[in-house]
């Protein structure tokens, strides 16, 4: 996926991505947002990725070191904080085509689910989404997609388990001893 560069607006790292994707909806940002993971930051790993907007409501995910479009890309990003954001503002109309491709979609709350988990930016990003854009589960029911990741156990044990690896490689870098527990 290529975008144009578009206007900086701000760049910075964020323990948080909720607090950059709660500034990017109350300012009704349209553009897209570079996410530089930790991993990218600390271990030289490829890839970041990237969420445009319209208006502050995120409408495309894609990972650039894996190729991943759309949810999955979601995935590939959702690791431990911090991370580096360079939020930029780019013309509705540039991004037309890249919003067409349904690859590369996902649906307004996705990302404040998967990425943050709170229940309030996903609130305040259904409220602020397109009626057009959301599926009738995120009508009908605010709740059902925090249920529904808290119910996926496999995917909060492969955020657990790389939150620990994190831990590890951390203590290790700044000489602290891992016990055999750990």
């Amino acid at each position: 996926m290529k975008l144009p560069r578009g206007q900086l607006l701000r760049q910075r790292i964020v323990s948080n991505l909720g607090t950059a994707l709660s500034a990017v909806l109350e300012e009704s940002v349209t553009g897209y947002a570079r996410l530089k993971p930790q991993d990218t930051l600390l271990l030289d790993t490829e890839g970041v990725g990237v969420l445009t907007f319209i208006d502050g409501v995120p409408v495309v995910a894609y990972h650039t070191g894996t190729d991943t479009a759309g949810p999955p890309a979601l995935d590939e990003i959702a690791v431990a904080g911090p991370y580096r954001i360079e939020l930029y503002e780019l013309d509705e109309r540039i991004l037309a085509e890249i919003h067409g491709d349904e690859k590369l979609r996902v649906s307004p709350t996705l990302p404040a689910e998967r990425l943050v988990g709170d229940p309030q930016l996903i609130s305040q990003t259904r409220e602020n989404a397109p009626t057009n854009r959301l599926s009738a589960q995120e009508t009908a029911d605010s709740t059902s997609a925090i249920e529904s990741f808290l119910a996926d156990e496999q995917r909060i044990e492969t955020i657990q388990q790389r939150a620990r690896e994190d831990a590890k490689a951390k203590a290790e870098q700044w000489g602290f001893t891992v016990g055999k527990d750990d």
